[in-house]
This record gives structure tokens, sequence and C-alpha cells, in this order.
């Protein structure tokens, strides 16, 4: 079960890590830009930042994921320590692009809270782990790095729950109000209860490896 976890989890990760490219092959109102105005994305600051946060955040998704694979890490350490530099680079600049298109979420103030507030709390559980591995604090290091890729995987589980909003059939607006906050909080609390219920020496242990 642990190795099928795995898979899944790097299925996932690798999946919608790429899935920007799609924005760059066909029309430009295509996923959650058909439901943006036309003054909206004619927008020349608001495009940037859209397009800026879903590549790096794609790029994050990609990098993130093989950091819980302990072969790779313990193989490759040079690897790992360029990969989490480059992690915390595009998380930062991605999730900086993201609070400010919060601003102009769809559903009003409710989904542009949901996904400021994953904005925010993204950005400071990534400059948490920067900082605690630069202090050496190898433990809290790893914590801070749970609770950052939880919130990476955010890009994931909104695209679990907006399809599966629309097979309810439930109202997009009311829906995407909803998964604004739904996209990231029980991942923040999966990644509380991974961090309690494994010691620290035992940590990586995601891949069942």
């Amino acid at each position: 079960m642990r190795i099928l976890g795995w898979i899944m989890f790097a299925f996932f990760a690798i999946g919608v890590g790429l899935y920007p490219i799609i924005y760059l092959l066909i029309d430009a109102r295509f996923g959650l830009l058909s439901s943006k105005s036309a003054e909206l994305l004619a927008n020349p600051i608001w495009k940037s930042a859209f397009y800026t946060h879903i590549f790096l955040g794609g790029i994050a998704l990609l990098t993130g994921w093989s950091q819980f694979n302990t072969r790779i890490r313990n193989k490759y350490i040079s690897v790992h320590k360029i990969l989490g530099k480059v992690y915390v680079i595009v998380c930062i600049i991605s999730g900086s692009a993201g609070l400010y298109i919060s601003f102009f979420a769809t559903g009003g103030w409710i989904a542009s809270w949901g996904f400021g507030a994953l904005a925010i709390f993204w950005l400071i559980t990534t400059s948490k782990a920067y900082l605690t591995i630069r202090n050496g604090e190898i433990d809290n290091h790893k914590m801070w790095m749970i609770r950052s890729y939880a919130l990476t995987f955010a890009a994931v589980t909104l695209r679990i729950w907006l399809p599966l909003g629309q097979i309810l059939q439930f109202d997009f607006i009311e829906a995407y109000r909803v998964i604004a906050w739904l996209c990231w909080v029980p991942n923040l609390i999966i990644a509380q209860w991974i961090i309690s219920k494994q010691n620290l020496s035992g940590y990586m242990r995601l891949d069942g490896f």
C-alpha cells in the first residue's frame, strides 16, 4: 500500500506539474481562465502574475516530490540540494504572484481570502524550511518541508475538487468559494498528522523504502 501510495503521489505531482503546458498549446480561455472577464484577461500585470504563478508552481510540484524519496535523496545528495534551492525560489516567486492574483479570484472575497491565505502560508512554510536548513536545524527543516509541499500540492487537490464539484452538479461559484479553502486546509491538517505520527528519525518514509 505504501508503494502504491507513493506511485499515486508521484503521478499526480508530475501530471499536474506539467499541466500548465496546456496553456501554451490551446485557447487562452482554457480552464480557470474561462471564468475571468475580458477586462481582467487584458490586464498585463494580472496576466503576467497568473502565468508566473502556474508555471513556477508547476516547477515546484516537479522538483518537490522527489525530495520525499529516501533512496533518491540519499543517493544524490548534491541533486537534492540543488532541487531544494530551485524549489524554494520558485515557491517564493509563485506564492507572491499567487497572493496578488488572489485579490481577483472568481467567487469574491471568500475565495480571495482562501487563496490569499494559501499563498501566505505557502510563503511562510517555505521560508521557514529554508531558514531552518540554513541554521542546521535538520529536523525542523523536514517538518517545514512537509508543510510547504502539502500547500504546493494544493494545485493537485484543486484540480480534483473542481471536476468533482461539476460531477455533483454544484453551482460553480458556490463550489469555487468552498474549494478555495478545501484545496489546502485538509492538506495542511494531513501534513501535521504525518509529522505527529512519525518520529523524525523515520521521516521521509512516505515512499515505503
